[in-house]
């Protein structure tokens, strides 16, 4: 009898170790006090709401983007008029048939532009972030406080000169001027070099200088020891500019609508722009959403493959001393 009811007032293994996680999840390692409850519910309120006004936009698009009336004052999480497929489809068919549309142009003109700005902020930035991290000239610091001192003036400031620049430019440099790629992504280019390069340089004063002077000692030039040495010891600040230098002018309206004058050759925000102003097309709320998480593929997509660099070591391979 007396075993018996030893064994009814054993507590359970599985319970026990349930309990356990859930303190734990909680940040509690202990038997909880009322304080440490009190906070740890907080905590989660706290996070509950963050979550909320992060997803609750995204959640906002993609219900916007299945509601075939395509208005924004009647919206409602789940689209009421959408009775099939069809219906729910409705403002992505407009977006891919409509011949008035360009979409697909939009979307390359985009990816293009970004990809050229990419390519040339990283190899711009990463050479002279390499001099000076590495070399003693004069004038160094001035130029290096000077390029800082360009960053504290508001890039609107510039605006009206930037357009005046390319004006004149393209008087003589036709692919230079307005309403040409080059001039947009020489725009780009001149406005990311600034953060980038000292964002650069602080990486590359973290890499030791044992392993240039044994390039040296082998008889490496600088721009061997650069490229075979250095270059793979800074692939997550690279990863990092990167992604900054393609999301930047993926993202970006106004110097593109300002620059950009023919509608084929409007990068995608400046043609997603045209769905809402009124003017050119019909305002169609509906249309734009689904444009919205369409033109958010690639930036989720070029995040995730480069993720494992972002988080990367920092000189991974690098000598001690």
């Amino acid at each position: 009898m007396s075993s018996d009811t030893t064994t009814n007032t054993t507590p359970d293994t599985s319970t026990v170790t349930q309990i356990a996680k859930w303190l734990s999840f909680l940040g509690t390692k202990s038997s909880p006090t009322r304080g440490s409850l009190i906070g740890n519910l907080a905590r989660i309120f706290v996070i509950a709401c963050a979550l909320f006004f992060a997803l609750f936009p995204v959640i906002w698009i993609i219900s916007a983007s299945f509601n075939p009336t395509g208005s924004m004052s009647t919206q409602t999480l789940i689209p009421k008029n959408a009775d099939s497929i069809s219906d729910v489809l409705v403002n992505f068919r407009r977006l891919f048939d409509d011949p008035q549309i360009p979409f697909w142009r939009w979307i390359g003109n985009s990816i293009f532009v970004s990809s050229i700005t990419t390519i040339l902020i990283l190899t711009v930035t990463s050479l002279s972030a390499y001099a000076f991290s590495r070399f003693r000239f004069t004038g160094r610091r001035n130029v290096l406080l000077l390029i800082f001192l360009v960053q504290v003036f508001p890039s609107l400031l510039a605006m009206v000169a930037i357009y005046l620049m390319l004006v004149q430019i393209g008087k003589y440099i036709p692919p230079l001027g307005i309403n040409t790629y080059g001039g947009l992504i020489m725009v780009y280019i001149g406005g990311g070099m600034a953060t980038n390069i000292w964002l650069m340089k602080g990486y590359f004063d973290t890499i030791p200088r044992d392993i240039d002077e044994s390039a040296q000692v082998d008889g490496a030039t600088h721009m061997q020891t650069f490229w075979y040495l250095i270059f793979p010891l800074v692939r997550p600040i690279l990863a990092v500019v990167g992604l900054l230098g393609f999301v930047g002018p993926f993202n970006d309206f106004l110097l593109a609508r300002i620059i950009l004058t023919d509608r084929d050759n409007w990068t995608l925000m400046v043609g997603m722009f045209s769905f809402v102003e009124g003017g050119e097309f019909s305002t169609d709320w509906g249309v734009f959403a689904a444009g919205s998480l369409i033109a958010a593929i690639p930036i989720v997509v070029l995040y995730l493959a480069l993720q494992r660099f972002i988080v990367g070591g920092l000189t991974v391979g690098a000598v001690k001393g």
